[in-house]
């Protein structure tokens, strides 16, 4: 275990009033990347004491669960949710940097007047597109985590605290795959 329960929470408050007080008086739109940053974002909103509205995309690139490939949009908030709208996107991880920047540029062409970008966790030594978040709550080294909304293969997202998968749990799947293959 990494994070605990407590920990995340006590990083979640603290997040919410940086962020409360980055858009106290102004209209913004919480989009939350699926499925990823559900939980999180869901927690984050309930802490927030201003008024906002909520949206949702959805990307995929993980497909075996460990590496990275092409980005695919999967699901876009509509025009009308997004043009003139000044967002706050919300993600479990900031990894390579390619999703968060590929949704901010999106969501830009798209009409939003701003997308500021917010993360639980930011893994810099991972980064291949230069990029940072505006809100974060914590830094993690390069290991594979899961937990509180993080997956491997759509697994361990229910997990309430976040902990790095084992070795040998990301060996095992990688042969089965390579088994089907």
């Amino acid at each position: 275990m990494l994070f605990s329960e407590e920990m995340i929470r006590t990083g979640v408050d603290a997040l919410a009033e940086r962020v409360s007080s980055a858009y106290r008086g102004r209209e913004f739109t919480v989009v939350s990347v699926l499925k990823g940053s559900c939980v999180f974002a869901a927690d984050l909103i309930r802490r927030l004491p201003i008024p906002m509205e909520l949206g949702f995309v959805a990307t995929e690139s993980y497909r075996d669960g460990v590496t990275s490939g092409e980005i695919e949009l999967r699901y876009l908030p509509s025009r009308e949710e997004v043009e003139g709208r000044e967002l706050l996107l919300v993600d479990d991880i900031l990894d390579t940097g390619r999703t968060l920047h590929f949704l901010q540029n999106t969501l830009i062409e798209l009409g939003a007047t701003s997308v500021a970008t917010c993360v639980l966790f930011d893994k810099p030594s991972r980064r291949v597109v230069s990029m940072e978040a505006d809100f974060k709550c914590f830094d993690v080294d390069d290991s594979f985590i899961v937990g509180y909304g993080l997956d491997f293969a759509g697994r361990y997202r229910n997990l309430p605290f976040v902990g790095e998968l084992k070795g040998s749990v990301i060996e095992a799947a990688t042969l089965q795959q390579s088994d089907v293959q």
